[in-house]
């Protein structure tokens, strides 16, 4: 489909296709941002860690594992890698001395930097199918989409797309 096509919304389905498309989107996604972030300790993940990270309040380690749906064992090492890279910092929460706040390092906020942008690139190219409007649409309602699917969860804030 070109871009220049008009997509409509869907009738009732038969049977529900979001599955399958979120699926294709995700796989394609992360191929393309992992291929970005190859450099990194863990890759996507670690881009993922290092992106929620870089917010005026940096989230404590288990926020960024709920966020992120990184198991907390698992969410050690890849802070032990980050760590050792130089790309953050963990520091004590001031209002809570037993959790560990994630803080990049002038290191690590210049990898974001540079990566946020290859990532926007990646994700430009992954939806070049749609019309820029179209991407920026997609993109706002699997947001909010996602953000009503766990109201619970500690959020950590949230990463703007520009």
């Amino acid at each position: 489909m070109a871009a220049t096509d008009e997509i409509r919304p869907r009738t009732a389905p038969s049977r529900s296709m979001l599955g399958w498309s979120l699926t294709a989107l995700l796989r394609e996604w992360k191929a393309r941002v992992s291929a970005v972030a190859e450099e990194l300790p863990h890759g996507d993940r670690s881009y993922q860690v290092l992106a929620m990270s870089a917010q005026e309040e940096p989230p404590t380690q288990a926020a960024l594992a709920a966020r992120l749906g990184i198991d907390r064992t698992v969410m050690t090492y890849v802070l032990d890698d980050l760590e050792r890279a130089g790309l953050i910092e963990r520091r004590l929460d001031p209002s809570d001395r037993r959790a560990r706040r994630v803080v990049l390092t002038e290191a690590g906020q210049r990898v974001v930097d540079d990566l946020d942008a290859r990532v926007l690139e990646a994700e430009a190219e992954l939806l070049a199918g749609l019309a820029p409007e179209q991407r920026d649409l997609l993109c706002g309602l699997l947001e909010h989409a996602a953000s009503g699917a766990a109201p619970g969860d500690d959020r950590c804030g949230v990463v703007a797309r520009g």
